[in-house]
């Protein structure tokens, strides 16, 4: 008898459960599906969140301006103490990497190749001497979504400065691609959403990069907030919605990536953020 009760109120709860991406737990669905903003397969609730512990290990160490580096990534689980093995795949990659120099004047996004054991590594070769800061993006089976930062220290002479950043929203040509931003409201407020809108142009030939139809990195100017996100709104036209709640009030760059007819477009653009009164 006790245990058709436990069964049936195993039922009961797994029905009164939404299924939830677990990238974008604000889209859920009454049935299995797909999230139809990211591309990742929805689950039956998501396990309360837990911060993974992230090793970096760097080969030289330290790194040399200009000459290449191994970095290697391990990353432990929480509960148990032990290395995590088993990753889900996010955007058609199990790994994403951000590289970003502390003037903010230097940006890459790269997927590092995974080792036997659940490690990761990549070759990453930092062009001048200074702080960088390292984000990682990946998706434990078990957890849930992470986005950890990493400090690496370049030595040498000609260190890059602390970033001071002036609000920059001209319109940007990349390699193909010109973009043009909006914001609502026009002055984003600490704490608030803010609406990012990211006009294409020319608008044909916009295509999915990695599984989504933009990236969007936001870094504050001192380098403690950051921010991965992709569009709320997008169908491979003119016009994506990206929604941003900047914890401070402070400047932040946007780093905004699209393909347009192969070829991967990455603009920059600053913006300033006012406190909430």
């Amino acid at each position: 008898m006790r245990l058709a009760c436990a069964v049936l109120l195993a039922s009961l709860l797994a029905l009164a459960q939404d299924y939830v991406c677990p990238m974008d737990p604000d889209v859920r669905s009454a049935t299995p599906g797909i999230c139809p903003r990211c591309g990742m397969k929805l689950v039956l609730g998501i396990p309360d969140e837990a911060r993974y512990p992230v090793a970096l290990t760097m080969i030289p160490n330290p790194a040399r301006a200009g000459a290449t580096a191994k970095l290697e990534f391990a990353i432990t689980d929480p509960h148990t103490g032990k290395p995590v093995e088993h990753f889900q795949v996010m955007h058609e990659k199990l790994f994403h990497l951000f590289v970003v120099s502390q003037d903010l004047s230097w940006f890459e996004h790269e997927h590092p190749e995974a080792e036997p054991g659940g490690r990761f590594h990549i070759d990453e070769r930092f062009p001048r001497p200074g702080m960088y800061r390292v984000f990682a993006d990946f998706f434990p089976d078990g957890g849930t979504p992470q986005f950890i930062a990493r400090t690496v220290i370049v030595p040498g002479s000609g260190a890059l400065e602390p970033a001071t950043l002036q609000a920059d929203r001209a319109p940007k040509q990349a390699e193909n691609l010109k973009v043009e931003l909006i914001t609502d409201p026009p002055q984003p407020v600490a704490g608030m959403k803010t609406l990012v809108y990211l006009k294409l142009s020319p608008a044909d030939g916009i295509e999915k990069y990695i599984g989504a139809w933009g990236h969007l990195l936001v870094v504050s100017d001192d380098l403690v907030d950051a921010i991965h996100t992709h569009p709320f709104l997008a169908d491979g036209g003119a016009v994506e919605q990206f929604n941003v709640i900047f914890p401070r009030a402070r400047a932040y760059r946007l780093w905004a990536q699209f393909q347009r007819k192969g070829v991967v477009n990455t603009v920059a653009f600053n913006v300033r953020v006012k406190e909430l009164r």
